[in-house]
Parts: structure tokens; sequence; C-alpha cells
């Protein structure tokens, strides 16, 4: 596929995401949701479709994306199974850290063989959100000393790389640092988090008691306010989880006869989608953008179990774990602001803006 010009090339790997969602994924959505494993079949297809480095400028080896067609792609993949995409979604930040990161040895050691896919990665950055942060670092001689916990960690047993970042205790900098995960010493606790939808994600909450971290692992340095300022870039992305599951109840409301309700909800994706993109550079707009998505994916959920009826009802039946799913997408990357615009809005209040 590289060696397509870049328009073609561009896509191409639209529509390897449409195949791989509706003929890979989806008709096994079930299955993982009921196992609670993703096969590694699906690991393989989206390298081989070349969609684990769509997040990779062309100098790196990416193909060149514009962002509008990075977030089609994550839309895409997630209305396919939403356990392998957000499991998969991790792997792009990684991706953008090792293509800018100053620390060239990192980057030529890890930056190809994750485009490719080669090597998965993860990552765990929930600790340095809150204030104070649930995971700190203490510079040492010759690197760090991570300490602290991270709530919400997926693809653990699956990911080969962990992208962890901790607030300097001394000057609340945040040190990113990327670590093989078969190399995690015993400072490294894992618990399995038991989830209602989603659970192939392979979720733990990370203990860490004085893990060192080396230079030669550090990925990147900022100030706080540079960390937040970034953050933008991260609520759209995850701000795709919700189309997803729009764009697959609406396929499956066409198959129930409901075209012009699935219609109606496409109109008011795109309008959702219009208010995100436009929102980038605000952060307050963005968020209130993106609880508008996550409610508009609740109720298009709600649209598909009214047209199901009580088959939405059966254990394992598509709309009963898109109904489940949907919660997830109303928690999963939240900050306390969002959960309080969701909060309002289902109440029926007004933004306190």
């Amino acid at each position: 596929m590289s060696n397509q010009d870049p328009a073609a090339r561009r896509s191409t790997l639209r529509t390897e995401a449409l195949r791989v969602a509706d003929d890979v994924l989806f008709p096994t959505a079930a299955g993982v949701d009921r196992t609670g494993v993703v096969p590694p079949s699906h690991w393989r297809a989206l390298a081989d479709a070349g969609l684990y480095g769509i997040a990779a400028p062309v100098e790196a080896g990416g193909p060149g994306l514009e962002f509008g067609e990075v977030t089609e792609i994550l839309e895409v993949l997630v209305s396919g199974c939403l356990s392998t995409a957000f499991t998969w979604l991790q792997h792009h930040g990684v991706v953008i850290s090792l293509s800018r990161t100053p620390n060239r040895s990192l980057r030529d050691e890890l930056l190809e063989p994750t485009v490719t896919g080669r090597l998965r990665a993860g990552v765990a950055y929930a600790g340095v959100v809150p204030t104070p942060p649930r995971m700190t670092a203490t510079r040492t001689d010759d690197g760090w000393v991570f300490t602290g916990h991270a709530p919400f960690v997926s693809g653990w047993g699956t990911v080969d790389l962990l992208q962890i970042s901790a607030r300097d205790t001394e000057t609340d900098d945040v040190i990113a640092a990327i670590l093989p995960t078969a190399e995690l010493p015993t400072a490294v606790r894992a618990s399995p988090v038991e989830l209602t939808a989603a659970a192939a994600t392979s979720t733990v909450s990370l203990q860490v008691d004085g893990l060192p971290v080396p230079d030669a692992r550090v990925v990147s340095r900022v100030s706080i306010d540079e960390f937040f300022a970034n953050q933008n870039v991260g609520v759209r992305l995850n701000g795709t989880l919700p189309f997803g599951l729009v764009r697959r109840c609406t396929a499956l409301l066409d198959v129930a006869g409901r075209a012009p309700a699935a219609r109606r909800l496409r109109e008011r994706a795109d309008e959702a989608r219009m208010a995100l993109d436009s929102a980038m550079d605000d952060a307050t707009a963005l968020l209130a953008a993106r609880a508008d998505a996550a409610r508009l994916a609740l109720e298009a959920v709600a649209a598909l179990v009214a047209a199901r009826g009580g088959e939405a009802l059966l254990h394992g039946s598509d709309a009963e774990r898109l109904f489940r799913e949907a919660s997830f997408i109303l928690v999963a990357a939240s900050r306390p602001e969002l959960k309080d615009l969701l909060v309002r809005r289902f109440a029926g209040e007004p933004d306190s803006r």
C-alpha cells in the first residue's frame, strides 16, 4: 500500500476500514462481547490493512491523512466492534508521540514497528489529569521513578508497549515514557476491571510503586499547561466513539425497515460532528459538543431498541449489546466537566456556562 500515490493510498485505507469493520469485526462482535476476548485475527486484520499507522505523518511512514480522514476511519471501526476499536484507538496516541519526540533513538527503535502494527501500544495518562495527580515522577541521576495509580488501562496482555505519564514532583511537568510491557517489573501491579460493556478491552487498574524509568525511554516532557492544551486532540479522537455507535445503529435501523429514522439520525450525527470539528480550538465548546454526541449515541440505541422490541431484551442481541456500549461511551475518556454537562442534559438543566 505504501507504494501507491497519496490520494490512492488514502482511498484504499478508507475502503479497507469499511471492509474490516463490516466483514471482520461486526460479524464476531457478539462473540467478542460474550467471551470477553478479542481474537488475534482482529489485530492481524488491522495490521494487514495498514490501519495501525493512520495517525503517522508521511515522513514517519504514514499515509499523511487529513485529521477528518483519521476520525472517519476511527468511527468506521468503532461501528464494527467497540472492544477492538477502543483498544486499537489507544495505539495512535503512541504513534503520534513517537513521530514528534526529540528522543531520536527511541523514535528509531519503535516508530516503524508501531506504524506497521508489529508492535501494539497502549496508554496510561489519566493519572496526570486530576490535581493532585494520581501518578508522580521523581527525578534520579539517570532517569525517573514513577509512583501512583492509573485507574483504567486498556489492552493489558495484548499491547507490547505502554506509554505511561506522570507529573514531576518538583516542576509539575508531565513526563511520558514508553516501556515494553513484557519488561515491566513487579513494581507495576495490574488488577482486572470487570466492565459491563467492552469487557474485551482487557482493562486493568495499575498500581505503580517505585517504577524506574531511564531517560532513554522518555518520549516527551511538557509543562502541565501544554499538556492540557494538547488534550483537545485526544477529546476529539475519543469523540469518534459515539459516531461509531450511531453508524451501526442506523445501519441496523435500515435493516429493520426504519429508514426515515436512520436518515434523521445520520443528519443529526453530521451536525454533531461539524460542531465537534469547529470547536477544536475551544476546550469548553469541544466538551459540550462531545456531550451532545454521547447523548445522540444513546438516543440512536434507544431508537434501535424500540424498533427491535422484545428481541432487544435478549442477552447477546445486537440491540442489547449496543445499549450497554452506549453506557460505556458516556463514561469512557470522560472528565468532570463532561460528566457535569451530561448530567445537566439528561436532567433538562441549562449548561453552567
